[in-house]
């Protein structure tokens, strides 16, 4: 098997227990990772520890990039990264990938990702949904990436914060061909 090397970009939006649970899944998974390179946006910083109440330094177990380091490697589409996840993804931050802006880390990389045809996945938070929110989706969906808004699902009964918040990250492990032991629908 294939050792993965993946992006984790974290935006401002709301969600930082979505990044959290991505984050300390991939580190429990370091059988099936080779690299994992974590940026956050300086609002996604903000937003994370004020959310979670923890520091980015104590609780991510990989190497954090700067918002502006465009030496990092997953800047460009030599060092094959193959995954890029931005969880959660503010609209703002969708809207710019959409339209090729790529004036940070996160949306360079996400940038680098369409180009070189990698998997691309975006796990937007917000609602409602604005036409124009709808049609940066279209964008970045014709351009090969994967809008999957966080959208816990119930039927495992979840009851914890942690729990709910894993039924999404679970979802995209398995978006990313990550093997995961998870409740599946059948119950298998």
């Amino acid at each position: 098997m294939n050792k993965r090397k993946i992006v984790i970009g974290v935006t401002g939006a709301s969600g930082s227990v979505y990044a959290q649970s991505l984050i300390h899944k991939l580190n429990d998974l370091k059988d099936q990772i080779n690299e994992v390179g974590v940026v956050f946006s300086e609002t996604g910083k903000t937003v994370y520890e004020f959310e979670l109440e923890k520091s980015i330094e104590s609780d991510v177990p990989f190497k954090i990039y700067k918002p502006n380091d465009f030496f990092a490697p997953f800047a460009s589409g030599s060092a094959q990264y193959d995954t890029m996840i931005i969880i959660p993804c503010s609209m703002g931050t969708m809207g710019k990938i959409a339209n090729g802006i790529a004036e940070d880390l996160i949306c360079r990389a996400a940038d680098v990702m369409l180009k070189e045809r990698r998997k691309l996945i975006l796990v937007t938070r917000d609602t409602p949904l604005n036409l124009i929110h709808i049609r940066n989706m279209e964008q970045i969906t014709l351009a090969g990436g994967i809008v999957c808004p966080a959208s816990p699902s119930f039927y495992k009964k979840p009851e914890t914060i942690e729990e709910v918040a894993s039924t999404v990250t679970d979802r995209v492990l398995d978006l990313c061909n990550i093997h995961i032991d998870t409740y599946r629908w059948n119950g298998k």
